[in-house]
């Protein structure tokens, strides 16, 4: 048996994203990801659900592709993130509203 059939696994939406696994994200998938990096299952709803897959050394993290993550990830700057947590779920800002923010 394969120890990464032991792994926990996680299915994170945009909303619970955390700094750590931005970063995990962001480091597999550097250029971003495409259709051949995208998983897609059904959850307990039974609604098909796609996303992409990173994996720490006990956990397998589905996280849930959206425009969203897709914009986060190219505008990803590790020093955004340097006064927060790394499980802090509150440091990864919303991408419509920052672009609102910036708005006069």
């Amino acid at each position: 048996m394969n120890k990464k059939d032991n792994l926990k696994r996680v299915i994170v939406d945009f909303k619970k994203l955390t700094p750590e696994i931005l970063a995990l994200l962001v480091e597999k998938y550097p250029y971003g990801y495409d259709d051949g990096h995208i998983i897609s299952f059904k959850n307990a709803n039974n609604e098909i659900v796609e996303a992409v897959e990173v994996t720490t050394e006990d956990t397998k993290y589905l996280v849930k592709v959206s425009t969203k993550l897709e914009m986060t990830m190219e505008n990803y700057d590790e020093d955004d993130y340097e006064a927060f947590d790394e499980d802090d779920p509150d440091a990864i800002k919303d991408p419509d509203l920052i672009a609102d923010d910036d708005v006069d």
